[in-house]
């Protein structure tokens, strides 16, 4: 059998995770999250690039996506298609804090006026869960498996929050923030600041740090044990209520609706 020819990273990633490590599923998975609203269709030559594999390899797994139905290809790019909500579609549904979480967003939102979600952490990301708002329009980042920075968010400086010190000090040492918009704070100390400042006060505000017009208050969602497996938050475009009634307007009301939450999560 010819020896697999290996990116540096993904060789420190299998000599990390042992014998059990299945190569093929990974490359599989990272070709998948090449794609994004910003790369809705990509060369193999683009592809290679971003996920830091051989050519050889990415051409071998993009055919097996292609086959499968998880992507296709148009001339020399490919795209991804529906059949990839599947996979989103599995977490959802076997996720039991998606399905308690869900109906108590919506009568947050009717009561509210307002868009309100569920997020956890996800490596330097958070991922929406679950999500209700308004009819009026609303910004993108409230789509339910949307990414965002958990740094420059209030729902990931929740969970950040959660954090124990080793694993706080990890996620920083290792973070590069980018100015996402002119209030984005990017200075380590001033992050570091703001997430103890939650684990104090047991919220955290981010104002239009990665949407312009955006702010929104966050909370954790704790289990019956204490420990905090979600943040919840309440969304809201800048002009509707001020940074500094954010509080006032909303806390008590998330504050309610992760209550009667954690008496249902075991």
């Amino acid at each position: 059998m010819p020896a697999i020819n290996r990116s540096a990273s993904e060789q420190t990633l299998v000599d990390a995770s042992g014998p059990e490590f299945l190569e093929a599923l990974a490359r599989g998975l990272r070709v998948i999250e090449a794609f994004n609203q910003d790369r809705k269709q990509l060369t193999l030559s683009d592809i290679a690039k971003l996920v830091d594999l051989p050519r050889a390899s990415v051409r071998r797994t993009l055919h097996t996506l292609v086959q499968l139905g998880y992507a296709e290809m148009d001339e020399r790019m490919f795209r991804l298609r529906p059949r990839v909500l599947n996979l989103a579609r599995a977490y959802l549904q076997s996720n039991a804090v998606t399905d308690i979480v869900q109906p108590a967003l919506g009568q947050l939102s009717e009561r509210t006026g307002e868009s309100c979600s569920a997020a956890v952490l996800d490596g330097e990301d958070v991922t929406m869960i679950a999500h209700a708002s308004p009819k009026r329009v609303l910004p993108v980042s409230a789509q339910i498996g949307f990414r965002l920075p958990a740094s420059a968010t209030a729902l990931g400086r929740v969970l950040l929050a959660a954090l124990d010190d080793r694993d706080l000090e990890r996620f920083l040492a290792r973070l590069r923030s980018e100015k996402i918009t002119k209030f984005t704070v990017t200075d380590k100390a001033q992050l570091r600041k703001a997430i103890l400042d939650v684990r104090k006060s047991g919220f955290a505000l981010a104002d239009q740090e990665v949407e312009i017009g955006f702010r929104s208050i966050a909370i954790p969602l704790k289990k019956r044990d204490g420990s905090v497996i979600a943040a919840l938050n309440i969304g809201v475009h800048s002009e509707r209520t001020s940074l500094k009634a954010m509080h006032g307007h909303y806390f008590a009301s998330l504050q309610a609706v992760a209550d009667e939450l954690q008496l249902q999560l075991i």
